[in-house]
């Protein structure tokens, strides 16, 4: 299965809502970092919990960060932690959320110049 990585530049990609059984193949496709922008419990029971996600992620020689934004409320400190996490983390860097959209939002925002 291919995931659904949409880069935004050579250094950063988005995603909608990944699984701990991702990880391994995002490793393959020469990610070096991930950032989890989806609140645990936002999409139900049937989301995976991000503590299972970043497991696997480190199990795949992952960096990675759990980073809950909420949808449409994201504020100044989540941009400015964002932007502290994208300047430390080793790249490219992945992030997802539901489906991308709110991930994008935050690097918009946290890469303006």
């Amino acid at each position: 299965m291919s995931l659904p990585i949409h880069p935004l530049t050579d250094a950063f990609a988005v995603a909608p809502q990944l699984g701990p059984e991702d990880m391994q193949a995002v490793a393959d496709a020469g990610y070096r970092s991930v950032i989890i922008n989806r609140p645990d419990g936002e999409g139900g029971p049937e989301q995976p919990a991000s503590a299972d996600v970043v497991a696997a992620a480190i199990a795949a020689g992952l960096k990675i960060e759990y980073q809950p934004v909420v949808s449409g409320a994201m504020t100044g400190e989540d941009v400015a932690r964002f932007k502290e996490l994208l300047d430390k983390m080793p790249a490219p860097v992945l992030a997802y959320c539901r489906s991308g959209t709110r991930c994008t939002h935050l690097f918009n925002a946290a890469t303006m110049t």
